[in-house]
């Protein structure tokens, strides 16, 4: 869909599934109606997903014309098949699920462009032109904006253009001055905007490239195919393509280094919450994924109509369960994301943009160097709401609470729809899915009593819950309680390692056995062992015991 920033948008859902589904508009912050955010069940896996573009009224960068980048991974087996695998005490060390195959196609003016003339793509694809079959039309001395977008469940990509230069000009929604790149790094949720000049001569075409971040896979199966795609800018349908081949080495956009258009300065601090991000196989023989070794379950009411319930209770955070925290209105939040696990994670925020005020390469060294301080009064720090977090390092993410009503923050997996800010938008439907489902998340629960005050759900939401058996209203289980969570599901817990009481008891009797034997040597080493002659009568007396037990045994044996 392509829209203006003034337009009223009312956009009809037909669910034809055969299961409950939510749209979910990412990057849109829904002003204190927080309801209308969504979250599906995995079908963003499975392909329910896509572009959403809108333009401001007016432009801060010129170009003459557009396209939309997509990219994305795709899996030949249904999303619901994966996760029973994927949370499966067969899979202790919790490898993801790793996508069949990577995709890129593009779109133009609410239309996705089709193949390549005179390609023959399988009829089900006829439409639209992916990986070699797409192609965008270049014209010599034009330069395009590039909107792209990482619409994967799971993998992060590597994008770049053979024979041309680019200039990022966005991040998620942020207009920021033009950066020179020679490729983008795009994590799964993030997207940017880059300008392009076409080539001023039209003796060759030039090869697109999409690759995969491997990194991010626990394997790299053989199936797998293709890792890297390619599709091609076309100056002429009978010039050649160039492709120049691979890069030498990737690396991840500095995003520090943009800066915004539209000035904001850092403001203080007034909270900060530290979240460590840990995966374990617990103590059901599953892996899950935690913050502070506490695994996310969504509670069995909503927490936006616990947040409207409760009434003076919903600034207890204990109503909503754990993982929860209750934020004041226009407090600043600094959230710093610890990522401890060993691979990369992208972190997405609901319904705010946050600043990126300080990065950490070793979030536990006390060198300055790897872990500096936070510098305050930063003049204009760059604002997204997706960030990469690599293993061991962290993000400070500064956030003013100016949105009442219960966000989600969670490593990026999918849900439905992307944007960017009032001024250059575009969404789609989607985040790593696998690592929501393993419990990588928190909620906040931002100026609930300013919530009650503002708005409240459509009826037809509560329709809904009532015919999927959901409360919708009280505490996390449905009870007028700020205490009382009997029934909210919980865990699975790290397992309790270290000296339980049974171990304990069996080393003592494993110790206690090895001291009385080397006693019993030492004592004989010492002189303990009988003499000469004591040995002597001790075998006379075993050997007269010996016959007596035999007379015993065989009296017929006597003399009469």
């Amino acid at each position: 869909m392509d829209v203006h920033s003034d337009d009223k948008l009312l956009v009809h859902v037909t669910n034809s599934l055969d299961a409950p589904s939510t749209i979910h508009h990412h990057g849109m912050f829904f002003n204190s109606t927080s309801w209308m955010d969504g979250a599906q069940q995995g079908q963003y896996v499975d392909g329910l997903r896509a572009p959403f573009v809108i333009h401001p009224s007016k432009e801060v960068h010129s170009y003459d014309e557009e396209f939309t980048v997509i990219l994305g991974d795709w899996y030949h087996d249904e999303h619901a098949t994966l996760l029973d695998k994927f949370i499966s005490v067969a899979n202790p060390g919790g490898a993801e699920p790793v996508p069949d195959s990577a995709l890129i196609y593009f779109a133009q003016n609410a239309t996705y462009l089709g193949p390549v003339a005179g390609s023959s793509p399988a009829p089900v694809t006829s439409a639209v032109g992916f990986n070699e079959n797409a192609t965008l039309p270049f014209q010599p001395g034009k330069t395009y904006r590039l909107r792209i977008i990482n619409t994967s469940a799971f993998a992060a990509f590597f994008f770049w253009i053979d024979g041309h230069d680019m200039r990022i000009i966005e991040v998620d929604g942020t207009d920021v001055e033009e950066s020179p790149i020679d490729f983008i790094g795009l994590t799964v949720a993030q997207r940017y905007s880059v300008l392009v000049t076409a080539r001023n001569d039209t003796s060759a075409n030039w090869a697109i490239h999409a690759n995969m971040d491997t990194d991010m896979f626990d394997t790299v199966p053989e199936a797998l195919n293709p890792i890297d795609v390619t599709s091609s800018v076309t100056y002429s349908p009978s010039a050649s393509l160039t492709d120049l081949g691979f890069v030498d080495e990737y690396h991840d956009v500095n995003d520090l280094s943009l800066v915004p258009v539209i000035k904001v300065p850092q403001p203080p601090a007034t909270r900060t919450i530290e979240l460590e991000v840990t995966f374990d196989t617990m103590d059901d023989g599953t892996n899950h994924a935690m913050f502070n070794q506490i695994t996310y379950n969504p509670p069995i009411v909503p927490a936006v109509f616990s947040a409207l319930t409760l009434g003076s209770n919903a600034t207890v955070a204990e109503a909503y369960g754990p993982t929860t925290f209750v934020i004041e209105h226009l407090e600043v939040l600094d959230i710093v994301i610890k990522n401890g696990d060993a691979g990369k994670h992208p972190f997405h925020l609901h319904g705010h943009k946050y600043q990126i005020v300080g990065r950490s390469e070793d979030y536990t060294s006390d060198d300055p160097a790897l872990n500096p301080p936070i510098v305050e009064g930063q003049a204009n720090p760059i604002r997204r709401d997706t960030v990469q977090i690599p293993s061991m390092h962290s993000a400070t993410l500064r956030i003013v609470a100016d949105n009442p009503g219960v966000w989600l923050l969670h490593c990026t997996c999918p849900m439905s729809v992307h944007v960017t800010s009032r001024y250059s938008q575009f969404s789609y439907s989607g985040h790593i899915e696998w690592h929501l489902e393993a419990g990588l998340a928190i909620q906040l629960i931002e100026a609930p009593l300013l919530a009650q005050q503002r708005n409240s759900p459509p009826q037809i939401m509560r329709d809904h819950c009532a015919t999927l058996g959901k409360p919708v209203s009280g505490n996390a289980v449905g009870k007028a309680s700020t205490t009382d969570l009997t029934g909210l599901p919980v865990g699975p817990f790290p397992q309790v390692l270290g000296w339980r009481p049974k171990g304990i008891g069996a080393m003592f009797g494993c110790v206690l056995t090895a001291v009385l034997g080397m006693a019993s040597v030492t004592w004989y080493a010492i002189g303990g062992q009988l003499s000469d002659e004591e040995a002597e009568d001790e075998v006379r007396e075993k050997i007269a015991a010996k016959e007596a037990r035999r007379k015993k045994l065989w009296p017929f044996g006597k003399k009469a």
